[in-house]
């Protein structure tokens, strides 16, 4: 038999000999134990002090009514304990990311299963309800019985969410540790994705779910979000983690939080950056946010145009490069200037032993570092670019900036 959460709240309490006990005010989950089951139940007794039954004495449940195994002796008082879930507290009205679906949702109300096991009765969270059935539930708890409310929610169109599929928000760390909390489920989502569903929570809520993500994930969501958000949860962040997810970030990137960060604030992270990282990023900060160096990427693939392009594709298997941004290969030639560019398709088509230099797109296209940012857009939009090399006084590459960076800036306009 299925029960919902609402028909428990409240719902008279009997023991094994017919007597009256209290009513239920709140039951619980012990997620160490059971992800799902429900633990105890904690009895009102009006100005005595509350009960405790545990799940292996309920021997019978309905809508209204909590009938137990053994005699009201055997219950324990009740104790707070802060690794137990509480359903009513926890789950009922709380925003849940639902990862699935990929959004957040409010919890109207939880559907639970009976569970028969040794002469009594566990209940068993199978999912949540989001949808209009649960609210009108909540909505008549305690006005008319549950018979008539299971009638009148029977039409409702169904909105339930597996509870495999919940991902629960708890900015607390500590309790986040006793209720073993993960966020395994969300470090799978798109960065941008849950960037879109963290928009919608608390900034208590949005500092706890980056503080328990990997530094990569961290990383990537970070880069999706609002500039404004971002520094307010970077800066709120302990120094020495957010000075982790910064490294994992691109260096263009790093950059543009830090420089929307108090200098105080930006100072004390770099300073717990490793002394390459930190370099690069001071040195992308150096340059004014509308040029091409405000915009570029110090990160990017490198090699003589005198190579061969099976030396190529073998040194490039040896690198950890960001496959997801290899676009295009940036040339020099024997004084380390640049000489062009090569994408990654014409490599791959091209003959083992043909040379760089045979294969580079023509014209030759780069700007200095203080190029403004229009002449950037321009040169894309002329040559419909994928990426355009930055150069510094010698003529020497020192960053690149792809079409996804000219997008990001265009939106922000």
């Amino acid at each position: 038999m299925q029960i919902y959460a609402t028909e428990l709240m409240g719902a008279e309490t009997y023991d094994a000999l017919g007597h009256f006990v209290g009513r239920v005010r709140e039951f619980f989950i012990e997620p160490a134990d059971q992800p799902n089951r429900v633990s105890h139940f904690l009895l009102s007794r009006g100005r005595f002090q509350p009960l405790l039954a545990r799940y292996n004495q309920v021997g019978a449940v309905a809508p209204g009514t909590l009938r137990l195994n053994c005699s009201e002796r055997e219950l324990a008082l009740y104790t707070p304990n802060e690794a137990w879930l509480a359903v009513r507290k926890d789950l009922l009205d709380q925003q849940i990311i639902d990862t699935q679906g990929r959004k957040v949702v409010r919890v109207n109300d939880v559907d639970l299963t009976e569970q028969k096991t040794n002469g009594n009765v566990e209940l068993r969270l199978t999912q949540v309800d989001v949808g209009l059935p649960g609210a009108v539930r909540r909505l008549l708890q305690g006005v008319v019985g549950p018979g008539l409310i299971r009638k009148l929610q029977n039409p409702l169109p169904q909105r339930t969410i597996r509870w495999e599929f919940v991902n629960l928000i708890e900015p607390d760390p500590l309790r986040r540790v006793k209720l073993r909390i993960t966020h395994e489920k969300l470090e799978d989502l798109h960065p941008a994705d849950l960037a879109e569903m963290m928009e919608e929570l608390s900034a208590a809520e949005r500092q706890g779910i980056i503080a328990s993500l990997d530094e990569e994930t961290a990383a990537a969501v970070l880069a999706e979000l609002d500039e404004r958000l971002t520094s307010q949860i970077v800066e709120k962040l302990d120094p020495e983690k957010a000075a982790d997810i910064l490294e994992e970030m691109a260096p263009d990137a790093a950059a543009d939080v830090l420089a929307d960060l108090p200098k105080e604030t930006s100072e004390e992270l770099l300073e717990e950056m490793p002394g390459h990282e930190a370099s690069e990023v001071r040195g992308l900060m150096a340059f004014d946010e509308s040029t091409a160096g405000g915009m570029m990427n110090t990160e990017f693939v490198f090699v003589g145009e005198t190579s061969a392009r099976d030396e190529v594709l073998q040194w490039m298997r040896t690198q950890e490069l960001n496959v997801d941004q290899l676009d295009t290969i940036v040339l020099l030639d024997t004084d380390a200037k640049f000489s062009g560019t090569v994408s990654v398709a014409r490599l791959l088509l091209a003959d083992p032993e043909q040379r760089m230099s045979e294969l580079k797109t023509e014209p030759l296209l780069g700007v200095p570092g203080d190029a403004d940012e229009r002449d950037v857009f321009e040169l894309f939009d002329k040559y419909n670019l994928r990426m355009l090399t930055v150069t510094n006084r010698e003529g020497r590459p020192i960053g690149t900036i792809t079409v996804d960076d000219v997008v990001s800036r265009l939106v922000k306009r």
